[in-house]
């Protein structure tokens, strides 16, 4: 798909070079070649290290970034693979399964010298209906860890409270009332990893793993009976490992569930509202990118995907994904007017603009249970503002 894309923008791109495969290359002849990026890493964990002969004095501990400055870039297409060369493209910024087009010439020592990069850059975008005079708000949380040692059940139930409307004055009660959907993007329940140890578990033991998705089915309840709510499923969360998640078992919220508000999702998530078009994951495809890439900040990441049009590049590689055949449902092929992106350290957020026109709202959602903040989103503008909760005991 992607490279039927390139294909089709390289002769605008620079009409005058043909475009080769990498078999086809001659030396010192400037051409355009397409294919997928591979990173080769030398810090890069391999599986075969557990159990190689010689343990090595390395240890196997796992490095919070696996980036080296020894990393360098092959470009492979159907034909063969090729190194590339020259500071244009800087492996830094790329990660393994990024497809791009390249334009240089091969050198005599048989790599290939990039002079410039064509990335497949954003997708076209449906129109944004004309603003409306009303404001209607939409509110992104994540990482609500309901159960865990440092989840802090009033700072929830503040949050519940405020957008259901009970909290606040006139003003505050005015301003929940345009809220008009909320999204749980992902991890927003713990359930303690030492009690799933393969044996029969003891009665007591049943309702201790029951318990933190009870609490979150009370609180979503009380959301649901007055707003629409959507809840993917995170890393942590009881759902299949490999994205795209599917969604969480209507079973387990017996309170919620039986509101037509309350919508378990997928991840990687996409819906409409009014024409604006959301798109977000709960944060897997982003982490895996900070594992083995490098930006200045979280939002950079958000700003490569949509360039790549790809959400997760990393998948299968170093990111677990189900295997499919006839389609990559990882695409992005239409841009969205929002992507968010949850269980991030902190709340950044930027409006991109397109070559085309298009306009994107980027937002990291940060941790709730650790920061205490849910993202406000305004469909009217496109502008967002973090709420806060905290609570403090005084002695």
């Amino acid at each position: 798909m992607m490279r039927t894309l390139l294909y089709s923008l390289a002769p605008n791109w620079k009409s005058h070079l043909p475009v080769c495969t990498v078999l086809g290359l001659e030396e010192g002849k400037e051409c355009i070649i397409v294919g997928t990026l591979y990173k080769h890493m030398k810090l890069k964990p391999c599986i075969l290290d557990e159990y190689s002969k010689e343990r090595s004095t390395a240890p196997l501990v796992k490095p919070h970034n696996f980036m080296h400055q020894d990393d360098y870039l092959f470009l492979e297409d159907e034909s063969g693979r090729v190194k590339l060369g020259g500071t244009m493209l800087s492996p830094s910024v790329y990660v393994t399964g990024v497809v791009i087009a390249l334009h240089g010439k091969e050198t005599t020592a048989g790599d290939f010298f990039v002079e410039d990069v064509l990335e497949a850059g954003l997708p076209p975008q449906i129109e944004r209906p004309l603003q409306s005079r009303e404001d209607k708000y939409v509110v992104f949380v994540s990482g609500l860890t309901v159960g865990s040692g440092a989840s802090n059940p009033l700072q929830f139930q503040l949050l519940v409270d405020h957008i259901t409307g009970h909290l606040g004055d006139e003003e505050e009660q005015g301003l929940a009332a345009d809220i008009v959907h909320l999204v749980i993007a992902g991890n927003s329940v713990e359930i303690s990893r030492g009690l799933l140890n393969g044996q029969n578990l003891a009665s007591k033991d049943q309702s201790r793993l029951s318990e933190p998705i009870k609490e979150l089915d009370i609180l979503l309840t009380q959301i649901a009976a007055s707003l629409p709510l959507d809840i993917m499923p995170g890393s942590n969360d009881p759902a299949n490992f490999s994205l795209p998640q599917q969604p969480l078992n209507r079973c387990l919220f017996p309170g919620s569930a039986t509101y037509n508000t309350f919508r378990s999702c997928t991840n990687p998530h996409c819906f409409e509202l009014d024409n604006i078009r959301f798109l977000g994951t709960s944060g897997q495809n982003i982490n895996d990118l900070t594992e083995y890439s490098e930006a200045k900040d979280k939002i950079d990441f958000l700003e490569r995907t949509l360039r790549w049009r790809h959400l997760a590049p990393t998948a299968p590689n170093t990111l677990g994904c189900y295997p499919f055949t006839d389609r990559d449902p990882f695409l992005i092929g239409s841009c969205p007017h929002v992507y968010f992106v949850g269980n991030q350290e902190k709340y950044e957020t930027r409006l991109l603009k397109g070559s085309e026109g298009q306009l994107v709202r980027l937002i990291c959602i940060p941790r709730f249970c650790e920061t205490g903040v849910a993202v406000v989103l305004n469909m009217r503008n496109l502008e967002c503002h973090a709420l806060t909760f905290g609570t403090q005991f005084s002695s």
